[in-house]
């Protein structure tokens, strides 16, 4: 039997990633996942789960829920992607990551059907980890979507309510060149009468959502409708529903779960009329530890305090822009940023947004989808945005600390490849 690392190895190399290489990856339909899924005995229908998608926020979205559900008692899966630092942060139970034992017996397991499928990488850790809920018999599982929606190969389940966080611009290649053509990729998780919830209003995409509920005879809820959220202080929120007022905690302390925050619980709201025990104290008790009991990482985290260091994965126009307020908000003398890109978008808009006033430090994550650091100082240079060369993420980082000083800020983004290399995430 091969080691976990040598499992790993023959995915990488034999399959096609993603997260590696782009487009060439994206299996625009679900025939590999179905037939994997029937070769081990369709293990996606036997635990029950909710499902999430959107342009930004599905990641904290997902683990906020997970958080909820296992700190109400529940044995509650969670599956997202891409990993930042160790595969099995993909498949995880009540914050526990799967076992590399699990990872290495699944693929000699199924290495016969991964040879006559051909399938992606992505396909085959959507099927292990279905396998792995399932024969762990978890209470339920939250299951992120990987891109898109209505061809991703999650799109197998059938959950008990369905999650679309917001529409932005991002993979405009693949899900299509309008808001309205990505969000009705995104609408391609809604099933036949079960209920969607849609975490803020969009003028210019919510007919999509309303047309696919009704085409799937599902109720849809736009939750900003429901639940009114004002923040407080950083983390600190006060949340409206139904003329009750409650305050809310968060570790998670990017301004932009604001925008989370109405859709995760009008999801508990529709788990509680589930039969789902769902208190009031819960919420509050996992809002209040969603890193620590999910092991989130790289939304608006802290790595120093003076300097004050904060890296983030937001990587496209929205989650940039969410990303730009909060650093417009923070209290420094000079900002230092270390930015890197991947290669297959068009950057414009992102580069754009970003503070004029910053000396950068232009990186690449040792990914072949990463864009060359010298290919995105020469682009940012066009939008006067100024500063040097430097390939390793964590040389980047050290030298933007050796330049400042204790009242200065450094952020570290524009991809999750760039957080993903930064050393003691």
């Amino acid at each position: 039997m091969l080691t976990y690392e040598e499992t790993l190895l023959y995915l990488y190399e034999s399959l096609p990633m993603y997260q590696r290489v782009g487009a060439a990856a994206y299996k625009a339909d679900l025939t590999n996942t179905i037939a994997l899924c029937e070769a081990i005995g369709n293990p996606q229908h036997k635990f029950k789960s909710v499902h999430v998608t959107g342009t930004n926020g599905k990641g904290s979205s997902s683990h906020m829920l997970a958080a909820i559900l296992q700190t109400a008692g529940y044995k509650t899966g969670l599956y997202t992607s891409p990993h930042l630092k160790e595969f099995t942060e993909r498949i995880k139970i009540n914050g526990n990551e799967v076992s590399k034992e699990f990872l290495v017996e699944f693929v000699t397991k199924i290495r016969p059907a991964i040879e006559s499928i051909k399938p992606s990488f992505f396909e085959i850790t959507v099927a292990m980890a279905f396998e792995y809920f399932a024969t762990q018999k978890v209470d339920i599982a939250i299951i992120e979507v990987g891109l898109g929606g209505r061809l991703d190969s999650t799109n197998v389940i059938t959950p008990l309510v369905s999650l679309i966080t917001n529409i932005s611009w991002d993979h405009q290649d693949l899900l299509g060149d309008t808001l309205p053509k990505i969000a009705f990729e995104k609408a391609g998780i809604i099933k036949s009468k079960v209920p969607v919830v849609i975490s803020e209003r969009n003028a210019e995409v919510d007919s999509v959502f309303v047309q696919k509920a009704k085409e799937q005879t599902s109720s849809v809820e736009f939750a900003s409708d429901s639940w009114k959220v004002e923040p407080l202080t950083t983390g600190l929120y006060e949340v409206t529903h139904q003329s009750t007022v409650f305050s809310y905690q968060l570790d998670l302390k990017g301004m932009y779960q604001q925008k989370n925050l109405a859709g995760v619980l009008s999801v508990v709201e529709i788990l509680r009329a589930k039969d789902f025990s769902i208190s009031q104290d819960h919420i509050m008790q996992a809002l209040q530890s969603v890193t620590t009991s999910t092991g989130l990482k790289g939304r608006w985290q802290k790595l120093g305090e003076r300097p004050l260091i904060i890296c983030d994965t937001g990587h496209n126009e929205g989650g940039i822009r969410e990303v730009v307020k909060q650093i417009n908000q923070q209290e420094f003398n000079k900002l230092f940023i270390v930015l890197g890109c991947v290669k297959d978008k068009d950057i414009s808009h992102i580069l754009s947004l970003l503070p004029k006033n910053a000396y950068y430090f232009f990186c690449q994550a040792t990914i072949p989808r990463a864009l060359d650091a010298q290919s995105l100082s020469e682009k940012a240079s066009a939008f006067y945005l100024t500063g040097e060369i430097e390939k390793d993420v964590n040389k980047a980082i050290q030298k933007a600390k050796d330049m400042c000083n204790s009242n200065d800020f450094i952020f570290i983004g524009g991809s999750t490849f760039v957080v993903a290399e930064i050393d003691n995430l």
